[in-house]
């Protein structure tokens, strides 16, 4: 596959987080991107969850990560290798964000505009930390009904020139759009702190 071939031992590692709520796709996104076979701590939804696992919009939903999920994707082009950390979205596993944030440059926040409610932890986590991130809106059932820049206004964002991508977290092209975004957004970063 173009853009796949190169040995990750040749490229320059960066960790990336893919974080956002409960049920909006991220064990989907590593998944459809990653060149290996992808980490997944998943676990069936159980009795014990009712009354702690907000299910209103995912009634289907069967199982969730409960550790992360991990997955990895070389960029010939741009000469790194991705080490992608899936967050877990449910409350009770938000302890572990800290220890997942450990040497990571980056993230995309994945949000689901049907419960944009459940994105507002994910943004504030980041933004508290200083982290940088790309806002990815994952159009379920390929629909989108807003536009970037009403999703810009709904989720507050402190940095007005936030990146906002629309995709497909089945798609790998658009999966990884949004982490060459990222990684554009990271390079800018750095060119200005040197040059600051």
């Amino acid at each position: 596959m173009p853009g796949y071939d190169t040995p990750a031992q040749e490229a320059a590692p960066v960790k990336i987080l893919i974080a956002g709520g409960f049920g909006v796709g991220k064990t989907t996104l590593v998944e459809t991107v990653s060149e290996i076979e992808p980490l997944r701590t998943e676990e069936r939804l159980t009795s014990a969850g009712v009354g702690v696992d907000d299910l209103d919009g995912i009634e289907s939903k069967a199982v969730t990560t409960v550790a992360m999920d991990f997955g990895r994707i070389t960029l010939t082009d741009a000469q790194v290798v991705l080490y992608l950390f899936g967050t877990p979205g449910q409350e009770r596993f938000w302890f572990m964000w800290d220890d997942l944030l450990n040497g990571a440059l980056g993230a995309i926040v994945l949000v689901d505009t049907r419960r944009l409610d459940r994105s507002f932890p994910a943004i504030d986590f980041f933004e508290n930390r200083g982290l940088p991130f790309v806002v990815a809106a994952n159009c379920f059932h390929g629909e989108q009904p807003y536009t970037a820049e009403e999703i810009r206004a709904a989720l507050h964002l402190r940095d007005p020139n936030a990146p906002i991508r629309m995709l497909d977290a089945r798609s790998r092209d658009e999966a990884r759009g949004a982490l060459l975004a990222l990684l554009d957004m990271l390079i800018i970063k750095a060119g200005v702190a040197a040059t600051g």
